[in-house]
């Protein structure tokens, strides 16, 4: 018969759970599993995790990246930032990187030899074909993706999250048409689950409802709400971070799923052994 008071509801496709599960495992193997426990936080998109305020664009972006970076683990990357509306010109392109010691954490820095580990960006995504090489790892943004603060904060932490997966010793878990969602993922395990949730549906603003008028959405989605805030309960599960945490600053119609999310998550995590933290 039919179980209409199923206490365990299918949230998502088992293999969509069994990816994203698998999926974490691969990102504490390759990203440093101490840094993802002693040092990784809940990113909050709110003024006391965001802190100050300028007067331009320019500014503004370059105050809200520096602050994704630090929270990412990444304030020791070389990076330049680019303004698409005010830029002449064509970018330059994404050369090599090279990053002394860890990619991640608080104590790692850049590289000042030629003996420190290479890092090549140049197969990202998120880089053009442009002719100039350059020393810095090339972020571009535009000023309407300012309107949407959390989705220009996901915008920044998918942006280097791409580029640490692209480090990575073994290809993701489903291979590599796999490695655009694994990137947004990666963003995920370094705590910014809830911008990635909240921005995973962007109205277009401006023309009308069907022309697709007005500017673009004010970020790449990979993962849709519902997978992104599934992840996030999962990080929140091997982080032990109490619930109203991640709940109170979420869209509302994403804390139902959430709550659910960390009881199925729980549930899970009783049986998978690679995502022991402890270990």
């Amino acid at each position: 018969m039919l179980s209409l008071f199923n206490r365990n509801p299918q949230l998502l496709d088992e293999e969509i759970i069994d990816w994203i599960f698998d999926s974490f495992a691969w990102t504490l193997e390759q990203f440093d599993k101490d840094v993802f426990v002693n040092e990784t936080v809940l990113v909050i998109p709110d003024n006391k995790h965001f802190p100050g305020k300028e007067t331009t664009a320019d500014g503004m972006a370059g105050l809200i990246f520096k602050q994704v970076k630090q929270y990412a683990g990444m304030a020791h990357w070389p990076t330049q930032l680019i303004n698409l509306e005010s830029y002449r010109g064509q970018p330059p392109v994404n050369a090599p990187v090279i990053i002394d010691g860890a990619l991640r954490g608080k104590n790692a820095q850049t590289a000042a030899n030629d003996s420190a580990a290479q890092l090549d960006f140049q197969s990202s995504v998120f880089a053009s074909s442009y002719p100039q090489p350059n020393s810095n790892i090339v972020f571009t943004y535009h000023p309407q993706q300012l309107r949407s603060p959390e989705g220009i904060i996901a915008h920044f932490a998918h942006g280097l999250s791409h580029h640490l997966a692209s480090t990575a010793k073994s290809v993701p878990p489903g291979g590599e048409d796999y490695k655009p969602m694994a990137g947004e993922l990666t963003g995920i395990f370094m705590g910014f689950g809830i911008m990635f949730a909240n921005s995973a549906v962007v109205a277009r603003a401006g023309g009308c409802g069907g022309c697709g008028g007005g500017q673009s959405p004010v970020r790449q989605v990979f993962l849709s709400e519902q997978e992104a805030t599934y992840a996030l309960a999962l990080f929140c599960q091997l982080k032990s971070i109490d619930s109203s945490q991640a709940t109170k600053h979420l869209k509302k119609h994403l804390r139902g799923f959430y709550k659910a999310a960390l009881k199925d998550c729980k549930r899970r995590l009783q049986q998978h052994e690679l995502l022991k933290l402890n270990g």
